[in-house]
């Protein structure tokens, strides 16, 4: 998958030092794979998410963060639309995501 941008990542683990190493598997996983639906997905990431409209929610970290993707299976891209902690993750509205 191509995931759009890695640079959201880079400048998560910036303020967020400890979410380095599972978010460089999740890039690295996620990167070298191509999904073909959920199904695809949940076997490399168990405890994916769909919430609609095309978004999945990853956990990172053991649940203490938490990313959220735009996956287009035809193409095939995954735009991150949001990375953060799982308070904040709470307080999301995905329909504006």
């Amino acid at each position: 998958m191509r995931i759009i941008t890695k640079r959201e990542i880079n400048m998560f683990i910036e303020k967020h030092a400890d979410s380095n190493e599972s978010l460089t598997e999740w890039y690295l996983k996620t990167n070298s794979r191509v999904w073909k639906n959920l199904r695809d997905v949940k076997e490399t990431f168990n405890s994916v998410d769909y919430v609609g409209n095309d978004l999945y929610v990853f956990n990172i970290s053991g649940n203490k963060y938490r990313i959220v993707v735009r996956m287009f299976f035809q193409k095939p891209i995954v735009f991150i639309r949001f990375i953060g902690t799982h308070a904040q993750y709470d307080k999301l509205d995905m329909s504006t995501l």
